[in-house]
């Protein structure tokens, strides 16, 4: 308001100016009463010329003002936004990497499955005698049991992690809603998106960790199946017979 006032007063004070100097200046006389020269033709010419002049200083202000608003949102759209949530998702992303690092007896890896699994369930030696034949189911039992435990750490993690994110979701909606430019409001949903990323690392560990589980647990029972009949048919023998003996099936 206070620089409308300004811009107004001195344009005035520009058009007296003008038109004072105009009246003042030597002109071709025409009417000369008591000493005092007045030209119309001037006058009036001078007066537009005036007048002009004060609407280009008007666009030249109008201009410039719109350069400098230009300038302000530009600005504006180059701030960065004080607000980071990256830390935070990362830390939750390497926690539940070491989960599945810690998996217990078979990891996540190729190699090692391709090895173990073909060893434990795959390529089972039926001629071992009784004793290593139940050492055999025990381990495949352990595998179970451990992969499900597994799992439940898995979950856990990812449970865990849920305040987290619901943090940090509030935390950037906010700064997003409160953003000045463009780049604050793009590096908030930046943030959004990163942090949907490691929602989603977290299902899929939670997910390979349960799938994990079931699998080493089919794959026992199918191996059990397989042994069983092998065990039968010892048992039922021609000329053998059946003779008790003491067994252990798992250890303490």
């Amino acid at each position: 308001m206070k620089s409308s006032r300004i811009r107004n007063a001195l344009a005035a004070g520009a058009a007296v100016l003008s038109m004072t100097a105009s009246v003042l200046a030597p002109a071709p006389a025409y009417a000369q009463f008591g000493g005092i020269v007045y030209d119309p033709s001037n006058y009036s010419q001078n007066i537009l010329t005036a007048a002009r002049t004060l609407e280009q200083i008007n666009n030249q202000i109008r201009a410039l003002q719109n350069q400098a608003t230009s300038l302000i949102n530009e600005a504006r759209n180059l701030q960065s936004l004080p607000l980071t949530m990256l830390a935070p998702i990362q830390q939750q992303l390497q926690q539940t990497q070491q989960l599945i690092g810690q998996a217990q007896r078979m990891a996540y890896d190729v190699q090692d499955i391709q090895t173990k699994f073909g060893q434990q369930y795959k390529s089972i030696d039926l001629t071992q005698s009784d004793r290593a034949l139940v050492q055999g189911a025990e381990s495949r039992w352990q595998n179970s049991v451990a992969a499900f435990e597994d799992a439940l750490k898995v979950q856990a993690g990812a449970v865990g992690n849920i305040e987290g994110a619901r943090t940090a979701v509030q935390s950037l909606v906010t700064a997003s809603q409160s953003a000045t430019g463009a780049l604050q409001a793009a590096q908030a949903g930046n943030q959004l998106l990163a942090l949907q990323s490691q929602q989603l690392a977290d299902l899929t560990a939670t997910i390979a960790s349960l799938g994990r589980a079931q699998t080493l647990d089919a794959a026992n029972a199918a191996a059990a199946k397989v042994q069983a009949r092998e065990q039968l048919r010892r048992f039922l023998a021609p000329g053998r017979g059946y003779v008790p003996t003491s067994a252990q099936m798992f250890r303490n």
